[in-house]
């Protein structure tokens, strides 16, 4: 699978319109340079995988919303479960993952 940069760099422009913020505060809370986030934007540089995580909870979002889009677009329940997952410590994480990994083997 092939990234799409210039698509990429719309969904974190298009996610920071609707919350109302400006390029240099998305890259003080992403702690990036100035400058870079209008690059991304724009597809002139390539964001890190680490950069892309930094923005994606600068912008209060999740990293495949920006690198898929709109993908998910049958309904927003896995959204309901990473808020869940937001607030556990290390060991409910561990459990969680746990009981996600089960659950994929079964057949329901």
């Amino acid at each position: 699978m092939e990234l799409d940069y210039g698509q990429i760099g719309k969904r974190i422009a298009r996610r920071r319109r609707e919350l109302g913020l400006k390029q240099s505060e998305v890259e003080e809370r992403a702690g990036i340079s100035f400058g870079y986030l209008s690059n991304i934007e724009r597809a002139v540089s390539i964001p890190s995988t680490e950069v892309i995580m930094r923005l994606a909870i600068a912008l209060d979002t999740t990293p495949d919303t920006f690198l898929v889009g709109t993908a998910r677009q049958e309904g927003d329940e896995w959204r309901n479960v990473a808020e869940l997952l937001r607030g556990m410590d290390e060991k409910q994480l561990r459990l969680a993952r746990s009981f996600l990994l089960w659950l994929e083997e079964q057949n329901l």
